[in-house]
């Protein structure tokens, strides 16, 4: 019996001394798996809360629309989203080899949604283009910029509030 105890002793002393060991052992392993990371740049409000957009102004190298990918704050988008892109294409491109396509001091007044139809209130001086290519220039720019926008299929133009023969009719988006 003396002899039976002893083996058991024995047996739960290395059965201990091997969890002691395999316990310590994953313990070590797993805090060798972390480590603390530290970026090169914090991520701002400001990173944070932008997306980009394709703004479509005239490339002076072919005569063509071309898109400018813009960054814009999502904030001002979720304000009024189609009186900020148009604002934005009224400011003109960033890209020196595209230019404006809006007359000078054209202003846009409000932008609202019916349907899937943006209503575009203009400023008159928006009448001030000089052909039916500056005309459709615009109203293309208009189009390609605001169709990027699930819910926005077609614009129609006014100006100071009134339909204008000159310019002010609904245009479709030809997706």
């Amino acid at each position: 019996m003396k002899k039976k105890t002893i083996f058991i002793i024995l047996f739960i002393v290395t059965v201990c001394i091997i969890f002691y060991y395999i316990i310590n052992h994953i313990s070590i392993s797993k805090n060798d798996a972390y480590f603390n990371y530290t970026p090169e740049q914090e991520i701002s409000d400001s990173h944070s809360k932008e997306t980009t957009l394709n703004l479509y102004f005239l490339n002076t190298e072919n005569n063509e629309l071309k898109s400018e990918a813009r960054s814009i704050n999502t904030g001002e988008l979720l304000k009024n989203p189609y009186k900020t892109i148009v604002e934005k294409l009224l400011q003109g491109p960033d890209n020196p080899t595209f230019k404006k396509i809006f007359p000078e001091n054209t202003k846009i007044l409000d932008a609202s949604l019916s349907g899937d139809c943006v209503i575009l209130n203009f400023s008159e001086e928006l009448l001030n283009f000089k052909d039916d290519v500056e005309k459709y220039n615009i109203i293309n720019s208009l189009l390609n910029s605001l169709t990027q926008l699930n819910e926005v299929s077609a614009i129609k133009i006014l100006v100071n509030n009134e339909l204008n023969d000159k310019i002010s009719q609904e245009y479709t988006s030809i997706l």
